[in-house]
């Protein structure tokens, strides 16, 4: 009988099991930790799953950036999956089960769905950190630089901005560490990934706005304190998906004595910093396809009057769509009373829902 001491924990089992693989998006598999596990000793880095031994090592050496870390995977996949809602390819690839060995082929093939997901991991985790730094989280950082330039007449600066240059730092050392260990998949995949990484980093830099606070008399907002805040992490991921539905595919060239990706269909020009790009095209993502990744459309929820990706004509791809009623209770008749509460009813009504058959 095998000593129980050989056996691994199932968070250790899993690291190992996900080291194999060569994508660089395997910390995701981070959201799978559970709250309650607390990650303030070296030792619990190795009980983390989907890290490389050099994201390990940035774990023992920054022991409270973890918890934020694994935040920020956590939001990348509820991200992406509400980014996705309305189209076939809804996110799923991403939901992976804490034991598997690896994604679904449609992000280990370089598709534009990889892209997404690497260029929406690079901007979370850095937009995660650097928020982290202004809501005093974290000791090693505090809130970011005032800015430079002479605010206008009736502004100033003040408040606590969103420490960007710190969460862009630590944010590209960490989920950049995969794709620059040697021996680690193919060199035009990880070229992709780098590249998509940077772009979802340069969204997020345009994403750093000028937010204020009024001061005055009565409201009258004569002076206004201001700092630069990121906006919403859902805003910079349907800038990310602009991007996706407008990627460019590109091939592994050489040019010179070097290899690069340039545009498959345009040779004329360079590939752009702020453009994502694609190796290998996407299935359709109708019909269920374990090869390509595709996990189907049949049973979701379509939009019978909607014209876009939602509409049951384009999300069943032609299979046609089952109606169901469905009941809703609802918050109605409700009366404000001075003061200062709001007392309301509750009303039933029967919604019409469709799915593709």
């Amino acid at each position: 009988m095998r000593s129980s001491s050989h056996i691994l924990p199932l968070g250790v089992l899993t690291a190992l099991l996900l080291s194999q693989v060569c994508s660089g998006i395997k910390w995701l598999a981070l959201s799978h930790t559970p709250a309650s596990r607390p990650v303030n000793q070296t030792q619990h880095c190795k009980l983390l799953p989907g890290m490389v031994s050099s994201q390990a090592q940035l774990c023992r050496s920054n022991l409270e950036l973890m918890q934020t870390i694994i935040q920020a995977a956590r939001e990348v996949k509820k991200t992406c999956q509400k980014t996705f809602a309305d189209m076939r390819w809804n996110c799923s690839s991403i939901e992976i089960p804490v034991n598997a060995t690896k994604y679904r082929p449609d992000l280990e093939r370089g598709t534009r769905e990889a892209a997404f997901v690497y260029a929406l991991s690079a901007a979370t985790i850095s937009h995660t950190i650097a928020q982290a730094c202004t809501s005093g989280d974290l000791r090693t950082c505090s809130c970011g630089p005032i800015p430079a330039e002479i605010p206008e007449p009736g502004y100033r600066w003040g408040g606590c901005a969103d420490n960007l240059n710190y969460g862009l730092f630590m944010g590209s050392k960490f989920s950049d560490a995969p794709m620059k260990v040697k021996r680690s998949g193919s060199s035009a995949n990880k070229l992709m990934q780098l590249h998509n990484s940077e772009v979802g980093r340069q969204a997020l830099k345009e994403a750093l706005v000028m937010k204020c606070k009024c001061h005055g008399v009565s409201g009258s907002c004569s002076i206004r304190t201001c700092w630069k805040g990121l906006q919403d992490l859902r805003e910079i991921a349907m800038d990310l998906k602009s991007k996706y539905l407008s990627a460019t595919k590109v091939v592994y060239r050489t040019m010179g004595t070097r290899k690069h990706l340039v545009p498959k269909d345009i040779d004329v020009r360079p590939l752009r910093e702020n453009e994502m790009i694609y190796l290998h095209s996407s299935p359709d993502f109708c019909t269920k396809n374990e090869k390509l990744g595709s996990v189907g459309t049949q049973d979701r929820q379509c939009n019978k009057t909607s014209v876009g990706s939602d509409s049951c004509d384009l999300m069943c791809c032609g299979r046609g769509y089952n109606p169901y009623t469905e009941l809703l209770v609802e918050r109605c008749h409700c009366k404000y009373h001075w003061c200062c509460y709001v007392t309301c009813k509750k009303c039933e009504r029967n919604v019409e829902r469709y799915v593709c058959k």
